[in-house]
């Protein structure tokens, strides 16, 4: 049952912001982040990369069309806690089965409505992601700035190891149930059901579901693997090609992950997505440092300067690659972020790899960047004929 009445965000800083409760009953401290998202809660909420994270909103309603089994990103929800500015009274969609506030109670993670998101987005942008605390427990408000200045932070944090699978396993063998989500009478366009399929492993650092999906549909035998598997491991399996998910935390704190892509990126076509592209900046020698706010929503630029296009962006990450260091080791920088300039994507001069920093999977957002996962076949296809 969601629960109603006060609850209270602190953040370090001494800022309080008092709201309606829903959801679970419960105290939570993690990294205050907001999201510019117009669409997609669901799928923010069960997004991995999001655990140790209390998001905010900034779109002024959320809830309106409810919750499906079918959107879900994970096994669950992930965030630590959900602050929005109106909580929809009322869900009206076709496929909806839950409504938030039920969800969110049903999977022990506490809400706070009725705040002011915009003051709150604006702080994060002026100061930076500040440690916080969300309680719908009607503790003070001494006590939950305390609990904000107490958490100890993600810095330096390996959150990979709490959101990773604990064994391998082949996603949807037949395909039978990846198949892309359509309307009658529309015209979205088919999977490639006529392509030779090529076998990948893919890391799930904190993979979305989506993005196992979207490997499917473009011509790919997916078995996931854990975290931690070593490359000798990948290596015996024979594929022909490694793929890199997205997850959270601090990307040079996985340093058993960046050993492992160090080895694997030598001898198989590698792409990396978000999480994953910063483990290839790691394993090429290059470091990671953390953004003042980050990047998070369905709205970010994105200019190849190879072919000077601009895509616009799904995009959940705190990090981003040195581009100095990356260029003095191999790689070539390929896209950049239009707000900051930070590095959004890479490719190796010589090896077959290339990554990048946002999510073409685009679960939420737009579909700009689909054609990367076509592009990873072509090289593995190049590939896998090289070595045959």
């Amino acid at each position: 049952m969601s629960v109603s009445g006060s609850g209270v965000l602190a953040f370090e800083d001494g800022s309080i912001f008092r709201g309606t409760a829903f959801g679970a009953t419960g105290t939570v401290s993690g990294e205050g982040v907001f999201n510019t998202s117009m669409t997609g809660y669901q799928e923010i909420l069960t997004d991995p990369s999001y655990f140790g994270q209390i998001v905010t909103m900034t779109a002024p309603q959320i809830g309106n069309y409810g919750i499906n089994p079918e959107d879900e990103e994970s096994d669950g929800a992930k965030v630590l806690g959900f602050v929005v500015r109106d909580l929809s009274p009322a869900t009206s969609n076709w496929r909806s089965r839950e409504d938030l506030a039920g969800y969110l109670a049903r999977q022990g993670i506490p809400g706070l409505s009725g705040v002011d998101t915009r003051t709150i987005t604006k702080r994060l942008r002026v100061h930076g992601a500040l440690k916080a605390c969300l309680s719908t427990q009607g503790i003070g408000d001494d006590e939950a700035i305390e609990k904000a200045r107490s958490w100890p932070g993600l810095v330096g944090v390996d959150y990979v190891k709490e959101v990773s699978c604990k064994e391998s396993f082949q996603w949807d063998e037949s395909g039978k149930d990846t198949v892309p989500f359509t309307v009658k009478g529309t015209r979205l366009q088919p999977p490639h059901l006529d392509r030779p399929l090529y076998r990948v492993v893919a890391f799930d650092l904190g993979a979305k579901y989506n993005i196992f999906r979207k490997l499917r549909h473009h011509g790919f035998e997916v078995e996931v693997v854990p975290a931690n598997t070593p490359a000798e491991a990948v290596l015996e399996r024979r594929p022909d090609g490694v793929f890199l998910s997205n997850g959270p935390g601090d990307p040079a704190a996985v340093d058993y992950v960046h050993r492992t892509v160090s080895r694997m990126i030598q001898q198989l076509p590698t792409f990396g997505i978000c999480l994953g592209h910063q483990m290839i900046t790691h394993a090429l020698g290059a470091r990671t440092f953390k953004l003042k706010f980050g990047h998070r929503g369905g709205n970010q630029p994105v200019k190849n300067l190879e072919t000077g296009k601009v895509s616009i962006t799904s995009q959940n990450h705190g990090f981003a690659s040195t581009r100095a260091e990356l260029e003095n080791r191999g790689a070539v920088v390929t896209e950049i972020n239009l707000n900051d300039e930070t590095v959004e994507g890479l490719r190796h001069k010589e090896l077959p790899v290339f990554s990048v920093q946002y999510h073409p999977e685009a679960s939420p957002g737009p579909h700009d960047s689909d054609p990367l996962f076509d592009d990873f076949y072509q090289m593995v296809a190049k590939y896998a004929v090289q070595g045959s």
